[in-house]
């Protein structure tokens, strides 16, 4: 007789073996061919110095393999709309899910972008207030400003049973949009001096508009459009002054072709005003703040909406009124309301509010302009349409999430990172605070440096082994900034008196100079709003924010640093020949490729192929260019030169050019030695970008700089050379106030600044100011608190 044993666990099922995503072979960017294998429904943290190749792993191979994979499920007609992705440079992608990416960019700078309009609460506000709202006005886009009200009517032409019909008719669409502002909350008044100088003809150059110069087409089409050329503009007729200004569009013909003449006024409304003052390029942004004044509009009083959407009400509140509270107040009011007729309305939209307060952002009001969140609140705002989700075993892919937040802010954002792993899914951060790292499953260290010293998996594993490893984040992964022994006595003080911007609840401070002043608080606390919008536009204040930097694949750090001019000069002097020949992007440009050194192939829905130019084999340069030498080098061998190299090569010899050094030096100091000249800035990491754009305000003759949050993307190794910096900068007889969370910064700062309490209409005071030592020894606020234990005190 047989006897059959069973086991009482089962077999694992071959479905449930797929545990793992496996990368083999990566090489993006500065990847050197690795090979890693990272667990699913973990939490995943990648480390490693600023251009380790951490977004390349985790960004540009993982996360686009995924994406471009969805994205072939549709169809060719739809995927003809979408963005389309070349395949990463990997042998092996296996195991991958969706990827979700919630990513650093800062949102769209449309000025008709709001808080609300970028989520779905102000979607599901509008819908509430067309079923609710008393008296009824209309449907829900009666109460969005961006819907104008318009009626019209005329006749239609339609073929119906083989015969044409005519038929009249009308048509009505009720908006929301306040017709005075058209939807953007402020109205513009132009100084007119700012615009010409009076006693100046036109073609004496009387405009001081950017790029009106009377040598291009607008001298032909003002003078086409029939105006005085060589008369004074303060001798104009009204008639000749109203159609310079104000001139309504016409078509009209200058040497043979056909333009459209507009009025000054209404050309710069489209041109410039168009855009958020945050996207504009420097020159315009200062014209702009000479030239224009913006004040609220006077007939929705700000708000956006016209009268008869401010005038429907659900218990006393209008939409403007509700868009216009703190988002913690707005989900308490909505939690009041209790109509059965609206029920699943209510519950969504207060969870999509709930989600805000959970998340950390219930400070915020829903007419808040997307254009003016910092980073981290950008990417805050777009992890809120993910925590409810219900999709589980999606990949969530984090960039640095601890961004703009303070240490007590850390601690949530690290319960969501958990809630989401802890559902099903797997979490990839790309992360530098050591609270972070300290709730990873996994730890993935790239290194050992940046750029081309970097790109190899330096250690993977557990926590307690990446402490115990010898890597560069392992040794610095316990290093906590001790208080300064003696701080630096001020200068002088910059006063500021009566601040309510936002939430700032008339704040008097003096804020100490020739010294390093960290403004610290809570997210919300008033912190930027206190210093971008009282001390910045002031002489010699120098500004050095996160917004992106403005640049294309032909864009590098060469062009951007101004640091390519002395170079061509130093060239064409060299040569004997002109320094335009040393632009790719002027005369030199190889003519196959234009300059750009490779040749785009457009295969339609198919991603578009890249092939170096057969001509120039990348270099981007015509042959006779190359023929040119410098100390030895032609043009393109110094533009693949790494800071570091160039900075020696034009410190001495026959390639010594000061102008070029000085520029190097600086991008030295700043911890960029690893960049090469010629890398396009589509490639630099946000840290990256802000540290270039110190290195080129570094030049600049202001005694003040403000500083916000330059420890964004800085590995802990890197957050010491940047405090050498700043005391080299308080040193050279600078004054230096950064607004910081980093609790190194803190320590290290002369002065402190603390806003609080809270955030918000619960923040906007001073709650300390000080000695760090003070700060520490006091322990009255939150940062008093944290800092106490991070420097063990």
């Amino acid at each position: 007789m047989s006897t059959v044993t069973t086991s009482d666990t089962p077999a694992l099922h071959v479905a449930d073996s797929h545990d793992l995503i496996r990368v083999q072979g990566a090489r993006e960017n500065n990847l050197k061919d690795i090979s890693i294998e990272i667990p699913k429904r973990r939490l995943t943290v990648f480390t490693g110095v600023s251009g380790s190749g951490k977004s390349s792993l985790v960004f540009a191979t993982i996360a686009a393999e995924s994406r471009r994979m969805i994205n072939e499920t549709y169809s060719t007609f739809l995927q003809g709309f979408m963005p389309t992705m070349a395949r990463p440079d990997v042998d092996v992608l296996d195991g991958l899910t969706t990827a979700i990416i919630v990513d650093q960019e800062r949102m769209g700078a449309n000025p008709r972008s709001t808080v609300g309009t970028a989520t779905d609460a102000n979607a599901l506000l509008r819908i509430l207030f067309s079923r609710l709202g008393q008296p009824h006005i209309g449907s829900p886009q009666a109460f969005s400003f961006n819907v104008a009200s318009i009626s019209g009517a005329g006749a239609v032409t339609f073929e119906q049973g083989g015969k044409t019909v005519k038929e009249r008719r009308e048509f009505s669409i009720t908006g929301g949009m306040c017709p005075r502002c058209e939807g953007m909350g402020r109205v513009t008044d132009f100084e007119l001096s700012q615009l010409y100088d009076d006693t100046k003809s036109l073609s004496g150059g009387a405009l001081t508009i950017p790029g009106y110069s009377m040598d291009g087409w607008y001298g032909r089409i003002f003078a086409g459009a029939g105006l005085p050329m060589d008369k004074p503009i303060g001798k104009f007729t009204e008639k000749q002054l109203h159609k310079l200004l104000y001139g309504e569009p016409e078509k009209i013909k200058v040497e043979g072709v056909n333009l459209t003449y507009e009025g000054v006024i209404p050309k710069i409304q489209k041109s410039m005003l168009s855009k958020d003052r945050e996207v504009m390029q420097p020159h315009i942004r200062a014209f702009v703040d000479r030239a224009v004044t913006f004040t609220a509009c006077p007939e929705c009083d700000g708000t956006r909406l016209s009268e008869a959407a401010r005038s429907s009400k659900i218990k006393g509140i209008s939409i403007a009124d509700a868009c216009a509270m703190q988002i913690s107040d707005l989900a308490e009011w909505v939690r009041g309301l209790d109509e059965p007729s609206a029920a699943p309305l209510l519950t969504t939209l207060g969870s999509a509010l709930d989600s805000f307060v959970e998340i950390g952002l219930g400070y915020l009001s829903l007419d808040r302009p997307a254009g003016t969140l910092s980073g981290g609140e950008a990417q805050r705002t777009k992890m809120i349409r993910h925590l409810g989700s219900a999709l589980t075993d999606v990949t969530y892919v984090f960039d640095e999430p601890t961004i703009g937040l303070h240490p007590h802010d850390i601690q949530r954002m690290n319960e969501l990172l958990l809630r989401l792993r802890d559902k099903g899914n797997t979490v990839l951060v790309v992360e530098h605070k050591p609270e972070v790292i300290a709730i990873a499953d996994h730890v993935v260290d790239l290194g050992p440096g940046a750029g081309t010293a970097g790109g190899t998996v330096c250690f993977e594993g557990t926590i307690e082994g990446l402490r115990v490893s010898d890597t560069l984040t392992g040794r610095h992964l316990d290093d906590r900034a001790s208080l300064k022994k003696s701080v630096r006595k001020p200068s002088g003080v910059l006063e500021i008196r009566g601040a309510r911007q936002n939430n700032l609840q008339d704040v008097d401070i003096d804020v100490p100079t020739g010294v390093l002043a960290v403004v610290t608080g809570v997210a919300g606390s008033g912190k930027s709003s206190l210093i971008h919008g009282n001390l910045a536009g002031r002489d010699e204040v120098v500004v050095v924010d996160q917004t992106a930097i403005k640049g294309s694949r032909r864009s590098n750090p060469a062009t951007y640093t101004g640091l390519l001019d002395p170079i061509r000069k130093a060239f064409a002097k060299a040569n004997g020949v002109k320094p335009a020949l040393f632009s790719a992007n002027s005369e030199g440009a190889c003519p196959t490729c234009n300059g750009a050194g490779v040749i785009y192939t457009d295969l339609g829905v198919m991603e578009s192929i890249a092939t170096t130019c057969e001509e120039c084999e990348g270099k981007r340069f015509q042959a006779a260019v190359l023929e040119y030498k410098l100390g030895g080098r032609d043009i393109s061998e110094v533009l693949a030169m790494s800071v570091a190299e160039a900075e020696e090569f034009f410190e001495q010899g026959e390639a010594r050019t000061p102008a070029a050094h000085k520029i190097l030096d600086r991008l030295a100091d700043v911890g960029l030695g690893y960049l090469t000249l010629g890398q396009p800035l589509t490639t630099l990491s946000g840290g990256e970008r802000q540290r270039l754009k110190l290195a080129t305000h570094m030049g600049d003759k202001g005694g003040v700089y403000i500083l916000d949050e330059p420890t964004t993307g800085l590995h802990l190794a890197d957050v010491e050379q940047l405090l050498a910096l700043l005391d080299r900068l308080v040193d050279a007889g600078k004054s230096v106030i950064v607004i910081e969370h980093h609790q190194a910064v803190m320590a290290h700062a002369d002065w402190i600044i603390d806003m609080g309490p809270s955030a918000g209409h619960d923040g906007g005071r001073i709650v300390f100011e000080g000695t760090p030592a003070d700060l520490v020894a006091a322990r009255s606020t939150l940062t008093g608190e944290h800092l106490a234990a991070y420097v063990g005190a």
